[in-house]
């Protein structure tokens, strides 16, 4: 694994999260961050590609697929969020702390970048491999892909549900989530487990799996699932 390439990348994210972060101050908004999560790793892998090239089609196979998930992603928050109120955990933080705003650097934007440079760790590891392309390494990209098509398809099915009236209040329990309350959380934990197959197929080293697994670990116990859940009732008794 590319050392150079880690910290060229953990440069570029420094750099994005610093400038979203002076841009939520003048917008007193900082749920501009959650926009970024998605194309920030997609910085990351072409910041790779710049450094280091590609050896065979395994990276841009991988980097193809990583920049298709970050953009679907960033445009889908960009189009929900922006000229909307912040985020309610956002709103929480800055009512419980007055130096928020600048505290808010460290504690969502810097931490956020720190989080993705970690879960990028296979994508390092597969960019760093010589091998040639076998199976597993399609069964990886395979997973992968259907991780970006579930988290893209279970999106639209909420956003046209939201979109009309009559459903104002009510739960949606069809299409992807008649089978789960949170199937766009699915997608994204398949998304990152095929990454991380990939990675294993090019050699990559075993802690290279510590990003996937925070990734997967975040979607269940702290920023996904579990923040949901605790309001869902409320929300939608």
């Amino acid at each position: 694994m590319s050392v150079d390439a880690v910290i060229l990348s953990s440069g570029v994210v420094l750099a994005c999260v610093t400038l979203l972060w002076f841009v939520s101050i003048r917008l007193h908004d900082v749920s501009i961050a959650d926009i970024w999560w998605g194309p920030g790793f997609a910085f990351i892998g072409w910041a790779t590609y710049l450094e280091l090239g590609a050896e065979g089609a395994r990276f841009p196979l991988i980097l193809g697929v990583l920049t298709l998930w970050g953009l679907r992603l960033g445009l889908y928050l960009a189009k929900r969020n922006l000229g909307h109120d912040e985020d309610r955990r956002y709103q929480a933080m800055r009512g419980r702390n007055p130096h928020f705003w600048w505290q808010s650097f460290f504690k969502v934007f810097l931490f956020q970048g720190a989080i993705q440079v970690i879960v990028a760790l296979p994508v390092f590891a597969i960019a760093s491999s010589a091998r040639p392309l076998a199976a597993w390494d399609i069964v990886g990209l395979a997973l992968a892909f259907a991780g970006v098509c579930v988290e893209a398809l279970a999106d639209h099915q909420l956003s046209r549900f939201k979109a009309l009236p009559d459903n104002a209040g009510l739960v949606m329990d069809e299409g992807l989530w008649g089978y789960s309350r949170h199937p766009n959380y699915f997608g994204n934990a398949l998304l990152w487990s095929g990454i991380a197959l990939v990675a294993l197929a090019s050699g990559g080293p075993w802690w290279s799996l510590i990003g996937p697994a925070l990734m997967i670990f975040l979607l269940l116990k702290v920023s996904g699932v579990v923040m949901l859940e605790a309001t869902i009732s409320e929300r939608r008794p």
